[in-house]
């Protein structure tokens, strides 16, 4: 068998020739996100049906292994794969033809989302998988044997975590449901590579039509800026700060340097690009949709809320659906005023609990609700699940 770490091109080269042909493969990632703009890849751990590896990207050009991960439509299993497939699209542009997250999985089999690896393989595989290396720093070499075979044990359970999870979601029907989640999660982290995700940024729920310009253009200058000097956007300039100076709305250097958090040095010497960008986003047209701000939505939006969302707890509960997965107080609140007209919701835009395997498990339930087809009651006040659900003659 193959040395497990690989840190010559050819013995890489080879691997990646082996990962091609294989029919299912399992995959993981150590990298370290602390100080550059993109996290730096440390390791490539790699199952197959035949063999583990670790890859080592300090030593080898790892290319080959994305474009092998890439190749043909294998099955690629992996535990919550947001940044392995990230460093996948960064290296070649693309993503596995088919793909199988356990995370997400174990989230249609289970009340739990998210599982940590551990608590995933526990639960399905009744394995305790080895720790010790959590805080390793893993751009250091040499790797210790410790370090390598941690790092073997993020793959070791993948294949059969795929082979059970598989096993349980055909069982309950549910396959076509994790098969759709992880297209439109897939595609999500495609998107973002290229879209300009401002409206992530935390704090900005409150701000109105005028704010959120002045956020867009901070966000985009401390992306730039971030991306120049290769380090977090967050360490440049955190999320509280860029809100505050939003809301501000001033484009004096002095008052923005007036901002409790902005007196450090490299900040200072950034005032006036600050003032710029608050500038151009008083300056700027609204983005449609944003010209008119929404109405207050009305008390009883909240109070239904309250109302409903238990019974989708309750629901998933019973299903053996993470709730967490399937929906949040928002979601529901977002389908009672679709439902109602509350709040200025665009009526052209169906809620994500009407949609897809979301509205089978709970919306199709939650709307008969709201419309008095289906009715709440309390079954047995001592059992875990009390509520039950009936048809209105």
């Amino acid at each position: 068998m193959p040395s497990p770490i690989v840190t010559r091109q050819r013995d890489l080269d080879d691997l990646s020739d082996r990962v091609a042909a294989a029919p299912i493969i399992g995959f993981d990632t150590e990298f370290v996100s602390e100080d550059t703009f993109h996290p730096e890849l440390c390791l490539i751990q790699v199952v197959t049906p035949d063999e583990m590896a670790v890859v080592d990207p300090q030593t080898v050009d790892v290319l080959p292994f994305w474009r092998a991960v890439a190749a043909r439509e294998k099955t690629t299993v992996f535990h919550a794969g947001r940044e392995e497939l990230s460093f996948m699209l960064r290296a070649v542009g693309a993503v596995p033809q088919r793909s199988f997250d356990v995370q997400y999985a174990a989230g249609f089999c289970s009340n739990e989302f998210p599982a940590s690896y551990g608590s995933v393989v526990g639960k399905f595989l009744g394995k305790q998988p080895m720790k010790g290396e959590q805080r390793t720093d893993w751009r250091r070499r040499p790797l210790t044997d410790a370090q390598i075979n941690y790092a073997l044990e993020d793959v070791r359970y993948l294949l059969p975590l795929f082979d059970r999870l598989t096993e349980l979601l055909n069982k309950r029907g549910r396959l076509t449901w994790l098969k759709d989640e992880l297209a439109g999660w897939q595609q999500s982290i495609v998107d973002s590579q290229d879209r300009k995700d401002w409206r992530r940024v935390s704090g900005i729920g409150t701000l109105n039509a005028r704010n959120l310009a002045v956020v867009r253009e901070l966000w985009l200058w401390r992306q730039d800026e971030a991306r120049r000097l290769n380090q977090p956007p967050k360490r440049l300039l955190r999320d509280d700060l860029l809100v505050e100076i939003a809301k501000r709305k001033t484009d004096q250097p002095d008052q923005i340097l007036a901002i409790r958090g902005l007196q450090r040095g490299d900040l200072r010497r950034k005032a006036q690009e600050l003032a710029a960008c608050v500038r151009r986003g008083l300056d700027a047209p609204l983005e449609r949709g944003e010209r008119h701000t929404q109405r207050e939505p009305p008390p009883q939006l909240n109070l239904l809320g309250q109302f409903l969302t238990p019974a989708l707890t309750s629901i998933c509960r019973q299903a053996e659906v993470a709730a967490s997965m399937v929906g949040t107080a928002t979601d529901v609140r977002e389908l009672i005023a679709y439902r109602y007209g509350f709040g200025g919701i665009d009526p052209n835009e169906t809620p994500a609990l009407l949609k897809g395997w979301r509205a089978e498990l709970v919306g199709n339930l939650l709307d008969d609700l709201l419309g008095g087809k289906k009715s709440i009651r309390i079954s047995d006040p001592k059992h875990e699940d009390p509520l039950a659900f009936d048809e209105v003659n």
